[in-house]
């Protein structure tokens, strides 16, 4: 890890980086206002964190269109990922509220079970979730339900109350993020066009060839998303994942080729990109119900 990066491992290093009292070695709930002033700096966690930025930042650009809601913005992050900008020597006021939580609290619970599910913490920061004022508010109430059972002394069922309000609050944002998806259609739509054409783009050329098949991190990448935002997107505006739709386009562009009799089967196989042409046959055969012989020479 680069050594401007300020690696904190546990809770209780953050929150002693803070400096706030520690309620339980695994979760804490900040109030960021009640911090003494900070210095910037990039930090990477060894647990997850929720950030809700609670002040009004003027008008959110995103793509080329204006997004309406300004009341708060929330942030969440996977153990291992970066965030912060660069030590410039100027302290700072945070303001706003943090969840942080280890793995270790909802190891064996229904939250570490399910924990899959929630994949915009795999979003990267520029994908925030942007929150209605009622939407904040729920988002703040499901904290401070959190924080005061961590102020409850703690007993056997303190892990299991925890993992189920966070849990909760999970929900919400998973809620929150569809509403998401659906006020900015009009931006999905194009990123989708944008996602087709590169398709286009990609198997008329010979970077199949050269790179094999284009993979979700690939056009992800191209579209300037992160791979699971990207994947939710589509699957929110289709209904169908985007390996299903690399799949779908890989085919039609195969059907036409399959019946140019002056290329074999394999040849045709490594032009779009398979390392062995029994893959592509299978898959052919998958989609079709035919293998690419018969579909070339039907009865």
């Amino acid at each position: 890890m680069d050594k401007q990066v300020l690696n904190i491992d546990t809770v209780c290093a953050y929150n002693e980086m803070l400096g706030i009292e520690t309620l339980h070695p695994l979760v804490s709930v900040i109030e960021m206002s009640r911090v003494p002033l900070l210095r910037h700096s990039r930090q990477v966690f060894g647990f997850y964190a929720i950030f809700l930025k609670e002040v009004k930042c003027g008008d959110l650009i995103y793509g080329r269109q204006y997004y309406d809601y300004q009341e708060g913005t929330l942030v969440c992050l996977a153990p291992g990922q970066v965030i912060g900008v660069e030590d410039d020597g100027r302290t700072y006021q945070p303001k706003g509220w943090a969840l942080v939580f280890h793995p270790d609290l909802i190891r064996g619970t229904s939250l570490g079970r399910s924990m899959k599910d929630y994949s915009f913490f795999s979003y990267e920061v520029s994908e925030a979730l942007h929150l209605s004022e009622r939407e904040r508010e729920m988002v703040i109430d499901c904290l401070r339900k959190i924080r005061h059972e961590l102020e409850h002394p703690v007993d056997r069922h303190s892990r299991r109350l925890i993992a189920v309000g966070i849990e909760m609050l999970l929900d919400y944002c998973l809620r929150f993020y569809e509403r998401q998806f659906i006020t900015r259609s009009n931006i999905n739509r194009d990123v989708l066009t944008r996602f087709e054409r590169l398709l286009d783009d990609y198997f008329c050329g010979d970077r199949p060839l050269r790179e094999g098949l284009p993979t979700v991190k690939y056009c992800a990448g191209e579209l300037c998303l992160s791979p699971n935002y990207f994947g939710d997107l589509v699957k929110r505006e289709t209904g169908r994942t985007a390996q299903e739709h690399i799949q779908f386009r890989l085919i039609e562009t195969a059907k036409e080729r399959v019946l140019d009799p002056s290329h074999t089967i394999a040849e045709v196989a490594y032009a779009l990109g398979f390392q062995y042409p029994q893959h592509f046959t299978r898959m052919f055969k998958k989609v079709t119900g035919l293998t690419p012989h018969e579909y070339r020479t039907p009865v």
